[in-house]
C-alpha cells in the first residue's frame, strides 16, 4: 500500500517523496502515512480497508468543501485500493493540545482552552444545519440515519462490550426495558440535520488557521443534540460541570441563527442523548480494552465514570431504574480511579475480591493486573451451615475466620507483602496498584482478607487513594460457598 500511495503523491502532485513516516492512528483499522518532499510538500496518505466507510468521507469531505466547512481537502483517491491522499494538517489535536497545557499548568481544565473550545463548538452548527443540505446521505455508512437500529446497536455494544466484559451486574429485562423508554426519548427530537456522530476533541486539529475537523466517515441524518453531547462529555478532556453549562449555551445562541430552538425541549433530548454518547464510548472502551487488549483504551473509563456520576447527580431525563443502577455501579467502582497529571500523581491501590470459577479480575488501569493471593487454603466458611447464607462482611464470619490461625499467618504475610509495594510505588511516583485476593465463591474469605487489607491501608497511608470492589457482591444472597 506505500507504493500506491506514492505513486498516487506522483500522480497528484507531479514529483516523489523523499520521505514516508508513519502517523499514528484513531484505534480504528485505518492507517496513516505522511509524504514528504524535498520542497516542503506534504500530504497524509490514508489506507482504509473498509470501501463504503472511504466512500462515505471522501463525499462528505467534497460535499462540506463546497461551502467551505475547514475540513481537509482531498488531493487524490484510489477507490479499488483503499487508499487516499488528503492535506497534511499537522499533528496537533485539540486533545493533545490539552494534554500538554495540564502538564505545564497543573491538573484541571486549562481556562486558557475556553476560547478554543468557544471557537469549536461555534462551528458545530453549520455542520449540523448547512452540512445536512448540501452531503448525500446515499453513501453514509454503515447508517443513513441515526435511528431506532442505530440507538439499539450503541446500547447493545455498551451492554455486550462493556458491562460483561467488565462484570457489571445487572438484569437484563428490566435493563432492556430502559433502553426502549430511552430509546422513545431520543426519537421524539427531529432527524433532519447532519450528525457529526464523533464530534470530541482528537477529531479536531488545531492549525495556524484555526480549528478543523477529521473522522466525520461516520456521519447520518440525526438529532442536533448528539453531537454537542459528544464534544461536552468527552471522557478525558475533564471539562468543569460549570464551563460545560457555558459553552452549551454558546452553542445554543450560534445554533438559533440557523433554526429555531425550544430550549427546555432541547435541554430533556440533550441528557438523553448524553447518555447514549456515553454508553457508546464506553461501549468502544470495552471493545478495544477488554476483547482486542488494548489497554491504554481502558484509562478513559474512569473519566466517563467521572462524566456518569455527574449526570446522575442531576437525575436522568426518565424513568430508568435499571439503567440507573447500572450507570451508579460503574461511577462507585471506576469514579475514583482517574490518573493524576504530572506533578500530582497520586497512588490507587485498587483490592478486590473474587470467584476463581468466573476467572481472574479484569485489570482497569492498563498497567497489566498486579497481586493475586489464592485464599481456598484456608478452610472455608460457606460448607458451616450458620455462615452459609452470610459472607466477609457479616461479624460472624469475621469473628470465625479472625480466630483461625492459618487465617491469621496468611494475612500477615499479605499485609506485610502489600504494605511493603504500596510504600515502594509512594517512593518512586506510581499511579496504581491492584491486590486481590481469590476464593472459590467470592463471599467469604476473600472479602474477609480484602476488608482486612483495605482497612491496614486507609489507616497507614492516608494520601494513598485506597478502591475496594467485592466483584461477586450481586451473587452474594443465592447463598453458596465462598
Amino acid at each position: 500500500m506505500q507504493e500506491r500511495l506514492v505513486r498516487l503523491f506522483e500522480d497528484h502532485f507531479g514529483r516523489s517523496p523523499s520521505a514516508v513516516v508513519g502517523v499514528a492512528g484513531d484505534g480504528s483499522d485505518r492507517s496513516y502515512r505522511r509524504l514528504l518532499s524535498d520542497d516542503g510538500t506534504s500530504a497524509i496518505g490514508a489506507v482504509g480497508p473498509d470501501h463504503e466507510e472511504n466512500r462515505a468521507f471522501v463525499s462528505f469531505t467534497r460535499a462540506f468543501r463546497t461551502i467551505e466547512l475547514p475540513v481537509p481537502e482531498i488531493y487524490a483517491v484510489d477507490e479499488d485500493n483503499g487508499i487516499y491522499l488528503i492535506e497534511d494538517l499537522g499533528d496537533v489535536t485539540l486533545f493533545s493540545a490539552l494534554e500538554v497545557a495540564r502538564e505545564s499548568e497543573g491538573a484541571g481544565f486549562p481556562l486558557t482552552f475556553l476560547p478554543v473550545y468557544r471557537e469549536v463548538i461555534g462551528c458545530l452548527p453549520r455542520f449540523q444545519v448547512e452540512g445536512h443540505r448540501v452531503v448525500d446521505y446515499s453513501v453514509a455508512y454503515p447508517h443513513a440515519e441515526f435511528d431506532r437500529r442505530s440507538i439499539t446497536w450503541d446500547l447493545n455494544y455498551f451492554k455486550y462490550h462493556f458491562l460483561k466484559l467488565a462484570h457489571v451486574p445487572f438484569n437484563e429485562a428490566r435493563l432492556e426495558r430502559d433502553f426502549d423508554t430511552l430509546a422513545e426519548l431520543l426519537l421524539g427530537e427531529s432527524r433532519d440535520y447532519f450528525l457529526y456522530r464523533d464530534f470530541q476533541s482528537r477529531n479536531v486539529m488545531l492549525t495556524a488557521s484555526g480549528p478543523r475537523f477529521i473522522d466525520y466517515q461516520g456521519g447520518r441524518r440525526g438529532a442536533l443534540p448528539y453531537d454537542v453531547a459528544s464534544l461536552l462529555y468527552d471522557a478525558k478532556a475533564g471539562i468543569p460541570e460549570a464551563l460545560r453549562d457555558e459553552l452549551l449555551l454558546h452553542y445554543l445562541s450560534v445554533l438559533e441563527s440557523y433554526v429555531d430552538v425550544d430550549r427546555a425541549e432541547f435541554m430533556t433530548a440533550y441528557r438523553g442523548f448524553v447518555i447514549v454518547r456515553i454508553a457508546q464510548a464506553l461501549g468502544a472502551y470495552g471493545y478495544r480494552g477488554f476483547f482486542e487488549r488494548k489497554p491504554r483504551f481502558l484509562r478513559s473509563v474512569p473519566f466517563a465514570a467521572r462524566n456518569l456520576a455527574a449526570l446522575l447527580s442531576d437525575g436522568l431525563p426518565a424513568e430508568m431504574p435499571e439503567l440507573e443502577a447500572v450507570f451508579g455501579r460503574i461511577a462507585d467502582t471506576w469514579g475514583g480511579a482517574v490518573e493524576q497529571t504530572a506533578g500530582e500523581r497520586q497512588l490507587t491501590v485498587h483490592v478486590r475480591s473474587f470467584s476463581y470459577r468466573r476467572g481472574y479480575p479484569e485489570d482497569r488501569s492498563g498497567h497489566g493486573g498486579g497481586h493475586v493471593f489464592d485464599c481456598r487454603a484456608i478452610p472455608n466458611p460457606g460448607r458451616q451451615r450458620e455462615f452459609q447464607f452470610l459472607n466477609g462482611l457479616d461479624a460472624g464470619v469475621i469473628e470465625h475466620l479472625s480466630g483461625l490461625p492459618e487465617a491469621g499467618e496468611f494475612l500477615e504475610h499479605a499485609l506485610r507483602l502489600s504494605l511493603s509495594q504500596v510504600e515502594e510505588y509512594r517512593r518512586r511516583g506510581f499511579d496504581h496498584l491492584s491486590v486481590s485476593f481469590g476464593c472459590t465463591g467470592g463471599q467469604h474469605r476473600s472479602v474477609y482478607f480484602a476488608e482486612r487489607l483495605a482497612e491496614r491501608l486507609r489507616a497507614t497511608f492516608p494520601d494513598v487513594q485506597v478502591v475496594l470492589e467485592h466483584r461477586e457482591r450481586h451473587m452474594w444472597p443465592t447463598g453458596g460457598g465462598g
